[in-house]
C-alpha cells in the first residue's frame, strides 16, 4: 500500500469542512484536523454551543481525538491544521502535547495566542501561519454577520 503525500494546502481544506460543520450546526465555525504520518487522525470542530463548554474548542477536540486514536498523549510526530489562529489555552495544550507542528489559516486579532504570547508554544513546534486565511475568514465574518 502506497502512501500518498499532501500537501499542507490540502490538509487545510480538509480543516475548512470541519469548520463548515460547525457553521452548519450554529457554532462559531473553526475546524481542525491532526495528520501523523500523512494521515489523517482526528478531525473536529468547535462544540462549545453543543456541549455547553467554553473549553470545547476544534483545537481542544482533535487533540483528545488524536491522543485516543494514537494512545499516547504526546502528538509530536503530528501535524495541526486549524482554520483561526489558536487561542491561549488551545496553544497551552498544544504545548503539552508537544504537538511537531501547527499550521492555521485566519489570524485572531483579539484572542491569537500571538496577540498574548508568542512563546507558549512548545519550543520544538513549527508555526505556518496565514495558509487560506481568506476562505477561513470569510466563513467566520458570515457566520458573525449573520448573528447580528
Amino acid at each position: 500500500m502506497e502512501l500518498s503525500v499532501f500537501s499542507d494546502e490540502h490538509y487545510m481544506r480538509e480543516a475548512l469542512k470541519e469548520a463548515q460543520k460547525a457553521f452548519e450546526r450554529d457554532e462559531v465555525p473553526v475546524g481542525a484536523i491532526v495528520v501523523c504520518d500523512n494521515r489523517i487522525v482526528a478531525r473536529a470542530h468547535n462544540l462549545t454551543q453543543l456541549l455547553i463548554d467554553v473549553t470545547a474548542h476544534a483545537e481542544m477536540q482533535a487533540i483528545t481525538s488524536a491522543a485516543n486514536f494514537l494512545n499516547g498523549k504526546y502528538l509530536n510526530e503530528c501535524t495541526l491544521y486549524v482554520t483561526l489562529e489558536p487561542c491561549l489555552m488551545c496553544a497551552g495544550a498544544l504545548n503539552w502535547s508537544q504537538i511537531k507542528k501547527i499550521v492555521f489559516g485566519a489570524y485572531d486579532s483579539k484572542r491569537g495566542y500571538l496577540q498574548l504570547e508568542k512563546n507558549v508554544l512548545h519550543p520544538k513546534t513549527e508555526v505556518v501561519g496565514g495558509l487560506l486565511a481568506e476562505e477561513s475568514a470569510i466563513l467566520l465574518k458570515t457566520f458573525f454577520q449573520k448573528k447580528r
